[in-house]
């Protein structure tokens, strides 16, 4: 008989499970380089055996057949880890990819320019520019800082308000990078007697809404740091809108009121230039009687990035001013920015800022003249980052907008019918199909989530290019507020939430919620910094410099 050492010998279930001990064993989730949660499917939890099943002694046949059904499980199990494997770059890689990733960092103060869109992104985008990638990437978390950070809960105090201090933002969000590279200069609020459903939170259930009945928190302003403006290769200004995240309902109620923006006081020469009413009275309201919304959000923000752009201009410095937003709030980014350049607030000392928008998943806002004058004569620029499946970027102006014939929207317009929109900028057209981890669903809000889109980010690479995250960017993140990854993965939905919902013990052991009276006052800027070039009797001067 052979020995069992012997290549042609039977083996004995026995031999082949001591044999397979001895292989070398794949790299467990502990001791692999990704730092995110496993993917993995879980193994099928086996049944315990009977005392029956374990008496009956299987016949050579059977023990052949289980054999090969036990290897042919094994050579499944270990393709499908190697196929879940290589939606990441390859772990013999990492070094390589972080090398290149600091390479094209390195890059960037001699290419900022260019990706801030001065050549209209022409050749960055198919296939996709690494760099390009990364800061689409990182614009899009600072605009999902204002989700995370923005209390929902009706049962809070607090509620409409943003749960950490401006001085904390970015550490009490867990955003490392983000709290060294930049500082938050001003919250900014709004109020708005149109009613976008799940953006104003109303009254608490305990109607003890303590700080403010009319105002939302709605983003804020941000400056970078000496060492991130050093990375960057000039001083940026951020500006981060908040949106919607759930119901979309709102979308459908804006399709058919446009407004001149010269009506809503922004000093435009063309009252043929219109956008959306609602966009606008949300940028325009506000409510003296309330010192949070005492300005409006267009105020705030215009007397904010004079300042800001004041200040460094006279260092000699290069500035650019950069705004962000998800849904909602890429409207409102797309109309700011309009609003610095016509308003001329990112020019000083002859010197002119840079003005570029990064907008996710936005609906248009605008006519065809508003186009016109918001690319081609202030020379905005605008990357609109979309999901082909998500229907909010086809609205208002579903069936006039900017695919028709030039000569079609401009009788349409000519008839001042009020339907009329157009995009404006780049598009960036992504298919979360593309992506092996997402699920197909009919859920809208799941198509529209900004975290889905930075995950479809990560691993474009080009049209026809295999989906691959080249960051390496965690998967989990897209279920933090939607149920959109498949349920193999084993990531619950809507997993993002506040330990004990905010609650924390009092000295005296019971559970409160903590006051924030202190750094909403700390963080709101009162009538005396509403100052604008010297001007100290509190007056605004928004008027559009010669």
């Amino acid at each position: 008989m052979p020995s069992p050492s012997s290549p042609m010998a039977p083996l004995s279930c026995r031999d082949l499970s001591a044999q397979l001990s001895s292989l070398p064993h794949r790299a467990t989730a502990a001791t692999t380089t990704h730092t995110q949660i496993s993917l993995r499917r879980a193994p099928a939890p086996r049944a315990p055996l009977t005392t029956a099943k374990r008496l009956q002694l299987p016949s050579a046949a059977t023990r052949d057949d289980a054999l090969a059904s036990l290897v042919g499980q094994l050579e499944q199990n270990l393709t499908q880890d190697e196929e879940e494997d290589d939606l990441y770059l390859p772990d013999d890689a990492s070094s390589a990819r972080r090398r290149a990733a600091q390479k094209h960092q390195d890059e960037l103060p001699a290419r900022w320019r260019e990706i801030h869109g001065s050549d209209d992104w022409a050749g960055l985008l198919d296939p996709m520019d690494p760099l390009l990638r990364s800061e689409l990437i990182r614009y899009g978390e600072l605009a999902q800082a204002c989700y995370d950070a923005f209390d929902y809960d009706l049962a809070s105090r607090y509620c409409g308000s943003c749960k950490y201090p401006r001085r904390a933002f970015f550490e009490r969000l867990g955003m490392p990078d983000a709290a060294r590279g930049y500082a938050v200069t001003r919250y900014l609020y709004a109020t708005s007697n149109f009613r976008f459903p799940n953006f104003f939170s109303g009254r608490s259930r305990a109607d003890a809404k303590l700080w403010s009945q009319r105002a939302n928190w709605i983003g804020y302003v941000a400056v970078s740091t000496d060492e991130e403006s050093a990375r960057l290769g000039r001083r940026d200004i951020a500006i981060a809108w908040r949106g919607t995240i759930t119901r979309l309902e709102w979308v459908s109620d804006l399709m058919d009121y446009l407004r001149p923006v010269a009506d809503e006081g922004i000093p435009c020469p063309d009252p043929e230039v219109k956008v959306e009413s609602g966009f606008v009275d949300l940028y325009t309201d506000k409510d003296p009687s309330c010192r949070f919304c005492k300005y409006s959000a267009r105020e705030q923000v215009l007397v904010e990035v004079r300042k800001l752009v004041a200040h460094y201009t006279a260092l000699g410095e290069d500035v650019s001013i950069s705004v962000t937003g998800h849904s909602l709030g890429s409207s409102l980014a797309i109309l700011s920015a309009y609003d610095i350049a016509e308003s001329a607030a990112n020019l000083s000392n002859v010197q002119r800022a840079a003005v570029c928008v990064y907008s996710f998943s936005g609906p248009r806002v605008g006519n065809g003249r508003f186009r016109e004058r918001f690319e081609g004569e202030l020379g905005v620029k605008a990357l609109r980052v979309t999901n082909v499946h998500d229907n909010v970027p086809r609205m208002p102006g579903i069936f006039l907008n900017e695919g028709v014939p030039e000569m079609v929207r401009r009788v349409a317009e000519g008839l001042r019918m009020p339907w009329c929109y157009s995009h404006v900028g780049v598009e960036l057209a992504l298919d979360h199909k593309r992506s092996p981890f997402l699920k197909d669903t009919l859920d809208p809000g799941c198509s529209h989530n900004l975290e889905a889109h930075l995950h479809l980010l990560d691993g474009y690479h080009g049209s026809g290019e295999r989906f691959v995250l080249a960051s390496g960017r965690d998967p989990a993140l897209v279920n933090k507020a939607s149920d959109f990854l498949k349920d193999h993965h084993c990531v619950p939905p809507f997993w993002r939430q506040d330990e004990n919902k905010g609650m924390v013990r009092a000295p005296d052991g019971r559970w409160i919620q903590p006051d924030r009276r202190g750094h909403l006052d700390d963080d709101h800027h009162h009538d005396g910094h509403h100052v604008v070039d010297g001007d100290h009797h509190g007056h605004f001067r928004l008027f559009r410099q010669p």
